[in-house]
């Protein structure tokens, strides 16, 4: 994992001339200036949605960030080259409302500019019809505009129809287009990997060069323990799903060779589904997770993900239909009632929501992980985040001196009040509280 964190000892932990040396290198590399630029979690919190489809009221108390599907067919039909009359698509969307209504609702957005759906040869001219579209999408929504409704695009999602010569093409076209229009807009490469590329993402090297027109590296990244046919998903810090490893080397990438530029992670996820798979056909194999796991994962993903350093995260998705197959289930509502995922999101978000990431307490496979969070202006309080990767319940003792225990719930799985859970507060500055597969925040303050 990256930042050094070193997993505690028990043992040693009762050793109190160790005890200094250990606290600090549980915290290496996480300076105080390190939380002090790591996001608010409310501004972490982010949620995949799509269009018309979505309803501001119902995922409120989830999340304030989102990221939306934008087809651009929708702006300019079949001719690529055809003018654009924003704020209406060339469907009749009209996109000023639809975002305008998400902005009255308190929500910061930003769109997936996808073209996945057209294919290469259909461009009249990519250079001229990119750039004139992304040019229009930024004077018509960004910052500067008189009606400012988006503050990034990410310029496509998963182009697997494109090689890299000319996704490049699209790429820089639009991206000039879009700094031509409003330099305040910023700027997210499509769904991004290192190496070669992917079938749904783009070598970072396909953008090689072209630093000046980018903001945000893009990454998609499901905890997936086995591929096809299964593609079982297992729980985040499995080593198996190298979910923690590949974020972690995008984030190394990152820091040695584009620094100033942010990491968000657009798309992870679990399905969780009712029905069983197809008797037949591509997903006959398929595993889905149970909804508990959809929403234990769920939140222990997005704790993961601020620990390693990713600036914004974005889990899909917001609704399903119960379908039994990959993507398919992996709503926190179906058919827009919540699921278990929805109730434990709106937990987070209510709980850490004024919290940002500070240090790593504990990163122990065996035993438990311990994350400390602080509050945003109030800098005696703080929360720390504490759970089992897995297996069965277990107590565990976490030097908490000289903090004093104020509260602490289990992530709830249905609507209401989450459960208060007991903390023994012993002797030689430990507490004491059950760890489980289902995250604990323990709230703590400074006398």
């Amino acid at each position: 994992m990256s930042g050094g964190a070193v997993p505690f000892n028990v043992a040693l932990m009762r050793i109190p001339f160790l005890l200094p040396l250990m606290l600090l290198l549980a915290g290496e590399g996480m300076s105080a200036e390190d939380a002090r630029h790591r996001p608010l979690m409310k501004d972490f919190i982010g949620l995949n949605v799509h269009t018309v489809q979505f309803k501001p009221e119902l995922y409120a108390p989830v999340t304030r960030v989102l990221r939306n599907y934008h087809p651009i067919k929708w702006d300019f039909g079949d001719d690529t080259s055809a003018a654009t009359t924003f704020p209406f698509a060339a469907n009749r969307v009209n996109w000023a409302q639809l975002y305008g209504s998400w902005k009255k609702a308190g929500y910061r957005t930003h769109a997936s500019l996808v073209f996945d759906d057209i294919a290469p040869a259909a461009w009249k001219n990519v250079e001229r019809d990119a750039n004139a579209y992304g040019l229009a999408f930024a004077q018509a929504f960004g910052p500067s505009a008189k009606e400012p409704l988006l503050e990034a695009v990410e310029i496509g999602n998963e182009p697997s129809k494109y090689d890299d010569a000319t996704y490049r093409k699209v790429f820089e076209a639009m991206a000039r287009g879009v700094r031509a229009g409003d330099p305040k807009l910023r700027i997210a490469t499509c769904a991004a990997n290192l190496g070669p590329s992917g079938r749904y993402s783009k070598s970072v090297d396909a953008i090689a060069g072209l630093d000046a027109l980018w903001d945000i590296l893009n990454i998609h990244c499901h905890a997936e323990a086995e591929p096809w046919p299964t593609w079982r998903r297992s729980f985040p810090e499995d080593p198996a799903t190298k979910f923690v490893e590949t974020v972690s080397h995008v984030l190394k990438w990152r820091d040695a060779h584009a620094p100033s530029k942010e990491v968000w992670v657009t798309e992870f996820g679990y399905d969780a589904t009712t029905k069983p798979p197809p008797t037949t056909g591509d997903f006959s194999k398929w595993q889905g997770s149970t909804e508990p796991q959809q929403a234990m994962w769920s939140v222990r993903s997005f704790l993961l993900l601020a620990r390693l350093g990713v600036d914004r995260a974005h889990l899909y998705f917001f609704n399903d239909k119960d379908g039994p197959h990959l993507r398919a289930s992996s709503g926190i509502t179906r058919n827009f009632e919540p699921k278990p995922a929805f109730h434990a999101l709106a937990w987070l978000q209510r709980s850490l929501g004024e919290y940002r990431f500070a240090r790593v307490d504990r990163e122990d496979a065996d035993e438990c992980y311990a994350y400390e969070f602080t509050h945003a202006s109030q800098s005696a309080k703080r929360a720390w985040a504490v759970w089992r990767p897995s297996g069965a319940p277990r107590v565990v003792r976490l030097f908490n001196d000289p903090l004093r225990v104020v509260r602490a719930e289990r992530m709830p799985l249905v609507a209401g009040d989450a459960e208060k859970v007991e903390v023994r507060q012993e002797i030689e500055g430990y507490m004491a509280v059950e760890a489980t597969e289902r995250p604990v925040i323990i709230w703590l303050e400074k006398p």
